[in-house]
């Protein structure tokens, strides 16, 4: 008699990530009504946008460059904001986190984020200065090419 052959199982071999923090893209008066989620892992910025087409983007927190708040009259009002995260990943350079709550404290929570896992890893600004400038325009350099 043959042996049957285990079905191989994902939820067996890969432990489930915490999740820090989640919070969806805001819309009409701030309310949460859209198919663009976003979450934070100890690891991972991740992005889920859609519904019948899900998208997902994942960004290492580790290669986030730097991070930038922006909060238009109507963000304010509504208590959202933006934040734009810059990174060193070669699928998405930025990456928007559009309208979420408390963006102010999102931002900094990112930010020790970021530099938890970078001390984690032993990981200084030195190794990611490289890959910063890779679309720089150098016409707006103040040295000379000789």
């Amino acid at each position: 008699m043959a042996k049957k052959k285990k079905k191989f199982d994902f939820k067996d071999n890969l432990p489930e990530e915490e999740i820090l923090w989640r919070d969806r893209k805001r819309t009409i008066f701030g309310l949460p009504w859209s198919f663009t989620v976003y979450e934070v892992t100890p690891e991972r910025f991740i992005k889920r946008k859609g519904l019948f087409v899900t998208e997902t983007d994942e960004i290492m927190l580790y290669r986030v460059l730097d991070i930038k708040m922006i909060r238009t009259l109507g963000q304010k009002l509504n208590g959202v904001g933006t934040i734009v995260l810059y990174s060193a990943d070669q699928s998405s350079h930025t990456e928007r986190i559009v309208s979420v709550k408390h963006p102010d404290k999102v931002r900094r929570f990112l930010s020790s984020q970021v530099e938890k896992i970078r001390n984690e890893k032993g990981l200084t600004g030195r190794e990611m200065f490289g890959t910063a400038g890779t679309d720089m325009d150098h016409s707006e350099c103040d040295h000379t090419d000789e």
